[in-house]
């Protein structure tokens, strides 16, 4: 296109300009609120990276871009370049003087490594959020437990590395979810932390896998079901999970279904703490291989596949 015809459709608001050399065509219709939210998320990623020529996504955009789960909405407009030479600032695009030894193509934008962006993200964050995304990377297999301590390490020297520090260590591979993360989270502050995470459990001859539990008093069982919106809203999602609870609740096991936005507040926390406590729940974690039998209300060992 010539600069011309680019003009015109900026003129007619066709189009936005966002920084210099970077234009906004109009963005599709998301079919959900979390889609709209991941969509946000990604465009901002991208401005940096196309803002400059070989430009580097860094920090949060990076980690986006590579599909961890949990960032913030607002994702800042930073990016490297190439051997950290020195550039001027794309306007509001930040340039750091980071070196990226070797970037790795994500669909066409070089982007930092993850366990790199970690390290140079964490340390910026609010705890939910960067606990979310430690636990997003290590669950989507994009991060190891040798390159976690090696990314923890690198945040030394680092405005907030003090305070986040012991975050590395609350990190859980198991979390498919930043609400199961924030779930945990704030039931550990509450003074409750769950029993188990991931727990397969054995009820009317099919298998089951629980977002959190926690063993009662007598061999019963607390269950709390994180709900993602745009999954439960699906009507085919709503008889699966009749089905599901059908099965789960018996006289000596408890089901609680909470939203994201309820884990986060700390609202799950709060009933579920209360609940526990009025059980005389004592703290009880199982091991992973731990299994439930709803029926029988006992656990058993589950054979690894």
């Amino acid at each position: 296109m010539t600069p011309r015809q680019v003009s015109r459709r900026v003129e007619s608001k066709a189009w936005d300009r966002v920084v210099r050399g970077v234009y906004d065509t109009g963005e599709p219709v998301p079919a959900s609120m979390s889609e709209r939210l991941d969509q946000q998320r990604r465009r901002s990623a991208l401005v940096g990276p196309l803002s400059q020529p070989r430009g580097i996504a860094v920090g949060l955009g990076a980690l986006v871009l590579h599909g961890v789960r949990g960032a913030p909405i607002e994702i800042p407009w930073e990016v490297a370049v190439p051997r950290a030479q020195p550039r001027k600032p794309a306007g509001p695009v930040r340039v750091r003087r980071i070196l990226v030894p070797q970037p790795m193509n994500v669909q066409g934008i070089p982007c930092m490594s993850v366990p790199q962006a970690l390290g140079l993200a964490v340390p910026t964050m609010h705890r939910f959020e960067a606990v979310a995304m430690i636990d997003s990377a290590r669950y989507r297999g994009l991060l190891s437990d040798a390159e976690l301590a090696w990314a923890c390490s690198t945040t030394a020297g680092r405005r907030g590395a003090a305070t986040s520090r012991s975050w590395w260590a609350e990190s859980d591979a198991r979390a498919e979810s930043p609400a199961e993360s924030w779930a945990r989270l704030s039931c550990s502050e509450a003074g409750c932390p769950p029993d188990a995470l991931q727990l397969w459990t054995l009820a009317g001859g099919r298998w089951y896998r629980l977002d959190l539990a926690w063993v009662l008093p007598g061999g019963g069982l607390l269950i709390v079901e994180i709900d993602g919106r745009e999954v439960h809203d699906r009507i085919e999602a709503l008889y699966e999970d009749r089905e599901r609870q059908n099965r789960l609740v018996t006289p000596w096991t408890i089901l609680r279904r909470y939203t994201g936005r309820d884990a986060r507040s700390g609202v799950m926390a709060a009933e579920v703490s209360l609940l526990l406590k009025s059980r005389g729940w004592r703290p009880q974690p199982l091991d992973v291989d731990a299994a439930y039998d709803v029926e029988r209300a006992g656990f058993f060992r589950k054979r690894r596949s």
